[in-house]
């Protein structure tokens, strides 16, 4: 296979796109497809892994491409697995009907078409032309726009050329599923002993009875998106967390329930009486960090986001919790990577804890890093535990006596590349992908560890962890069912098998050590002591940098471990800096972010009042080894065009 190496794309030299190399094919109705299958079509290759809510948010930029360009353009998802379980296929082919995939995807559990296109970070785009030719590398969210005018050119150039070809591509649809479920989310519990789902992959709410079986009825039309109305004609997109208010709020706002209505980007509220749904605060456009910032006052992220919520973007929320300690909503808002706040008497939206970057790094909330925080629970003494899946990890938020945030800790996990299935001492153990938490009548923490297919606990006196189930498909939250009498029992949400489920809490706890793992990425040889990092960035046709508060790009670069950096780490303006790497280390991870700010104007022109201002950013956690031939410059691609 040939390799695209960073040599050849960043001296723009034409090369030939590399074969689409793998273990399987999905929605080809079975037939492999190789690029010569693809010739005289554009091709996007959507480097994804569906644990990476970033790659979720490309996968649904580019749907309107699909349809737009759907005679010229194939889109093939190159799924390229971050963790473990993602490399099993029944789980990718759950995943890939779960998020209504209408593309082609190449299953591709060794990385090897991943190498082969040099890609370095979840998500990743490459463009090829009707020639077989890369035309382009994108990194991160946020380029549809750009596409459009790339594609647009393409179309131009090989109609002129005679190399488009028109037609339909090789996608062929699976068979549809049936059933009162499909990929369920999250649940809470009702006053009447019923309880409410968070119906995800029919884009509705669905009340069950406490057999778990019966559906008592459904709020929502089920078909995706958004509109608000009664419950036949409500519309939601993928809803995930719920919550019920307190009934002294719940009186004095009209409403009963919150939901996270995740791919709508909003907050929605369900008055159960009614069955009315009302939305309370998200615009529908996907919240980017920084672009509500106020670049005029130095770029430091607000912390109250304005008094109008529904002029307020939100990003991904995907689990709602009521405090008592804030006297608001905490909500995990998985897309930025934070935790916000929002109280339903005032409407007030705040960022809660958390500085939009995305890691494992414990500290006050204005210092702490989280990563796809996706399930909420608070204990009795009111502190804040937060399943952080893109970190495995356990994690807790401790309050001050005005109910804020006075410091975030991890209890379980060590970093976003470190996951795997082990019990024992927290600082030892491992989770895989966690995606919902619930505190036990002990004080212990019940954790939905997805990927693992298995519900663990956390004992924060004796700092271990044990696990309580194992054996079950993509358990994605846990709630303590209070409707069983006698000894505690948990409702587990079984996502892969379309259910609810009930848990007795055993007498004895399981210790189970398969291992701690990383994901497994090529290592970047590199030269010991300088060594340059260059982003290569161009803004689409149409658009300029915009530079109206200076330098419109910024880096920011450390390190795991921090001593393997002796010099460079830090922030600064910029797509360039030189580092200095200490030998002695032998290895590491470079954690680079790159951003770049752009408007709709001409270079060299004014941008005009009102224009459209996008933000293009990725994060890239780098792998990297000594070696003496190494190499002495990293070019990544924010948006590099060949």
């Amino acid at each position: 296979m040939t390799e695209i190496s960073t040599e050849s794309v960043r001296a723009n030299v034409k090369v030939r796109a590399s074969e689409l190399v793998g273990r399987n094919w999905l929605n080809t109705g079975g037939k492999t497809v190789t690029l010569q299958d693809l010739r005289g079509k554009i091709v996007v290759l959507d480097f994804w892994t569906f644990c990476c809510i970033n790659c979720l948010h490309v996968i649904d930029e580019l749907r309107p491409l699909e349809e737009k360009y759907q005679d010229e353009l194939v889109i093939v998802g190159v799924h390229s697995p971050k963790f473990e379980h993602e490399a099993d296929p029944v789980a990718l082919a759950a995943a890939v009907e779960r998020y209504e995939i209408h593309h082609p995807v190449l299953d591709d559990p060794e990385l090897a078409t991943w190498e082969a296109y040099a890609a370095r970070a979840w998500p990743t785009l490459a463009v090829i032309d009707p020639e077989g030719y890369l035309v382009a590398n994108l990194s991160g969210e946020g380029h549809a726009n750009g596409l459009d005018v790339l594609i647009g050119e393409l179309i131009a150039e090989h109609e002129g050329k005679g190399t488009l070809h028109r037609g339909d591509g090789p996608y062929v649809a699976p068979p549809a599923r049936e059933g009162d479920l499909r990929f369920p989310g999250k649940v809470v519990a009702l006053d009447n002993g019923n309880f409410l789902v968070g119906d995800s992959g029919h884009h509705r709410l669905v009340e069950l009875a406490s057999d778990l079986n019966t559906v008592v009825r459904t709020i929502g039309e089920g078909t995706k998106g958004h509109a608000d109305g009664g419950a036949a004609t409500a519309r939601f997109n993928e809803p995930q967390g719920l919550v019920v208010l307190p009934a002294a709020v719940a009186g004095e706002v009209g409403y009963d329930v919150v939901v996270a209505d995740t791919v709508n980007h909003r907050l929605r509220g369900v008055n159960l009486e009614t069955g009315a749904v009302i939305t309370l605060a998200g615009n529908g456009v996907q919240r980017l960090l920084d672009s509500e910032r106020s670049r005029e006052s130095g770029g430091e992220e607000p912390r109250e986001l304005g008094a109008d919520p529904l002029n307020t973007s939100l990003s991904s929320p995907w689990d709602v919790v009521w405090s008592e300690k804030a006297g608001a909503l905490i909500v995990a808002m998985a897309g930025t990577h934070q935790i916000f706040s929002f109280d339903p008497r005032t409407g007030a939206l705040a960022v809660f804890a958390g500085t939009g970057l995305e890691g494992l790094q414990d500290g006050s909330a204005a210092e702490a890093w989280f990563a796809q925080s996706s399930g909420l629970a608070t204990d009795a003494a009111g502190d804040l535990w937060i399943a952080d899946s893109e970190t495995s990890a356990l994690r807790r938020i401790a309050f001050d006596d005005d109910g804020a945030a006075a410091a975030v800790e991890t209890a379980i996990g060590a970093g976003l590349f470190d996951f795997g299935f082990r019990d024992g001492a927290a600082d030892q153990a491992r989770l895989q992908h966690p995606l919902g938490a619930a505190v036990l009548p002990d004080g212990s923490v019940a954790i939905a560890d997805t990927y693992n297919g298995a519900v663990r606990r956390y004992d924060p006196a004796a700092k271990t962890v044990s696990t309580l189930a194992r054996g079950l498909a993509e358990p994605s939250d846990v709630l303590l069912d209070a409707s069983v009498a006698g000894d505690p029992v948990l409702l587990v949400v079984e996502t892969n098998q379309h259910r609810l489920v009930r848990l007795p809490l055993p007498k004895e706890t399981l210790t189970v050590d398969e291992g701690a793992s990383q994901t497994q990425r090529s290592k970047t040889p590199v030269a010991p002591g300088e060594h340059g990092i260059v982003v290569r960035f161009s803004a689409p046709k149409g658009q300029k940098l915009d530079d109206r508060w200076g330098d419109p790009t910024q880096l920011k670069i450390s390190s795991s471990p921090e001593e393997l950096l002796l010099d460079g780490a830090g922030t600064s303006v910029g797509l360039t800096r030189t580092l200095t790497l200490d030998p002695e280390v032998g290895d590491g991870i470079l954690h680079i972010t790159a951003r770049a700010a752009a408007c709709d104007g001409e270079p060299g022109g004014e941008i005009p009042d009102h224009a459209a201002c996008h933000l293009y950013q990725q994060d890239w956690g780098i792998p990297v080894v000594f070696a003496a031939d190494g190499a002495t410059e990293l070019v990544l691609d924010l948006r590099g065009l060949d």
